[in-house]
């Protein structure tokens, strides 16, 4: 029987560098204990403000990753 079954995890990355950084900070930490992870979507991207400028991004994802045979 063929195809796969995937479980959907919702991360938050943060960084003062870009909304990218962030999203690979959660990818790199979710990574450390989730195997299998194929796909990711951006669900919601925000951003703090300090002094007029911007101090740092928070990323929300939504990863897949495959669920072992």
């Amino acid at each position: 029987m063929g195809g796969h079954v995937y479980k959907h995890l919702d991360l938050t990355g943060s960084s003062e560098v870009s909304s990218d950084d962030a999203i690979k900070r959660a990818i790199a930490k979710a990574g450390e204990s989730v195997r299998g992870m194929h796909w990711f979507q951006v669900l919601e991207t925000r951003g703090f403000i300090e002094a007029d400028k911007v101090k740092h991004w928070q990323v929300t994802i939504r990863v897949g990753f495959r669920i072992e045979d």
